[in-house]
């Protein structure tokens, strides 16, 4: 009987472990079917097909007329990101120092500084002791030169020293008038990047309250409005500072050297007269 125990008891060990394994087995096998099934897999044919709503949001990737899709023309992107107020401002100044620069040239020219047709003429009649001729030239010649010299033999009965005199008066005043429209163009050239970093603290101020309104999740499109109109207000305010700054100064050493030989060539024409003295006074 003892011996007889003892077999049953052996044979009850793989009995046990078989279905052990089979229920192991099972459990693993619905394990893993439960989990193909999430991944949208078939377990008895493959993978199954993944339907997707034709309403659901965000998904409709072939759509082409989202807005988001739609081609946005760059200037009106720039008018939009700028606002009609910049876009004013920016235009006015553009405007004017396109203005400023034309009449600048034009009254940098060597024919209306110090034109050697004058110069020419004015001394061939000096040579030939016609004053009167010579000074009614002078005056009518709209010159810097012509004013000069107009100026000069107008004063020259008071004396050498007194024509000097009216001399350097002219010349610092049609001097004064050119520096005057040049700097027109150097206040464009400073006033323009100030206006710029003016946009620049407003666009970043506006996105900054998109993120403090907005809290974790602000929209992007609100944040890229502010960020835009912060950098087309640097660059348009740059892009104008630019040239005016550099046209400026171009002109105004242009001007300096006219105005230098406007200087030199009237005195030299007027050096003959050196020995002139005021009438009345004593030889």
């Amino acid at each position: 009987m003892s011996v007889g125990k003892s077999v049953v008891r052996l044979l009850r060990l793989p009995c046990f472990a078989l279905l052990a394994s089979l229920m192991f087995s099972a459990s693993a096998g619905a394990q893993d079917e439960d989990a193909m099934a999430e991944f949208g897999v078939d377990v008895a044919g493959g993978p199954t097909e993944v339907i997707v709503a034709e309403n659901e949001p965000g998904v409709d990737a072939g759509d082409e007329t989202t807005p988001a899709a739609k081609d946005q023309n760059l200037l009106s992107w720039v008018i939009k990101s700028l606002g009609w107020g910049y876009v004013f401002i920016f235009l006015a100044l553009s405007i004017s120092l396109v203005s400023l620069f034309v009449m600048n040239v034009l009254a940098a020219r060597r024919d209306t500084l110090c034109p050697n047709e004058l110069i020419e003429n004015f001394e061939e009649l000096l040579n030939e002791k016609q004053f009167q001729e010579a000074y009614d030239m002078a005056r009518a010649d709209e010159s810097v030169l012509g004013k000069v010299l107009s100026a000069g033999l107008a004063k020259i009965s008071r004396g050498y020293d007194k024509a000097l005199e009216g001399m350097q008066e002219v010349g610092e005043e049609e001097s004064m008038k050119l520096e005057h429209l040049l700097s027109y163009m150097a206040l464009i050239g400073n006033l323009s990047p100030m206006i710029g970093l003016f946009g620049t603290v407003h666009g970043m101020i506006s996105s900054f309250q998109v993120i403090a309104v907005g809290g974790a999740s602000p929209k992007p499109a609100e944040l890229a409005s502010g960020i835009s109109t912060a950098l087309f207000t640097t660059l348009i305010g740059l892009a104008i500072a630019i040239p005016a700054i550099a046209a400026y100064n171009i002109l105004r050493n242009r001007v300096s050297r006219l105005l230098l030989e406007v200087g030199v060539s009237s005195e030299n024409l007027m050096s003959r007269f050196e020995d002139v003295q005021p009438k009345g006074a004593k030889k």
